[in-house]
């Protein structure tokens, strides 16, 4: 009865599972779960900002982690607009299934980048009060955006705006532009 296969052994299978895609519903309410928890042990919007972008910050790690490891074979950026690419194109796709609307620079200050997503998929199944309209569960993102900069060697302080949907700030450190401007004169 043997048919001369034999099954491969669990030592060599792939590691990677490849990617799978999760229900918008069941996101959304752990997401909507998530806001909750965090709403009911803070008592201003900017804590609940910060306490959505620490839990953030978390995810951001291990997608750094997951990307770097099955997408690109170890090999990381060194140069800030391919970080910035990266995060705008890779990292959003397997968030949330396309890339970032748009990546812009700030005109006044060389440090500062916009990326700028239209309708958040976290904003989008969220109602704020109206006494709390200043609420962005996007500071969710932000804090995911500030994991991986952080985390590839791009030390950057990243915030959630309200402006033409949401705009996630991003502004990196001084040594971030002066280690990019070393990189270019190479």
């Amino acid at each position: 009865m043997s048919s001369g296969k034999q099954r491969p052994s669990i030592l060599d299978k792939s590691l990677s599972r490849g990617k799978s895609e999760v229900s918008l519903t069941a996101y959304a309410l752990l997401f909507s779960e998530m806001v909750q928890y965090s709403h009911n042990r803070v008592t201003s919007v900017n804590e609940l900002h910060n306490k959505l972008s620490e839990l953030g910050q978390s995810v951001g790690v291990r997608m750094v982690e997951l990307l770097f490891v099955r997408d690109r074979n170890y090999k990381r950026e060194t140069k800030l607009l391919n970080i910035l690419l990266f995060v705008k194109g890779t990292l959003w796709k397997s968030l949330f299934g396309k890339e970032a609307d748009k990546l812009d620079r700030a005109t006044d200050d060389e440090r500062i980048y916009y990326l700028i997503e239209k309708e958040p998929l976290v904003n989008r199944f969220i109602s704020v009060p109206r006494d709390k309209s200043s609420i962005n569960c996007a500071a969710f993102i932000a804090g995911i955006i500030e994991a991986v900069l952080n985390s590839t060697g791009f030390p950057a302080k990243v915030t959630a705006l309200w402006h033409k949907g949401t705009t996630f700030m991003i502004k990196f450190d001084d040594a971030v532009l002066t280690r990019d401007k070393q990189l270019e004169g190479r």
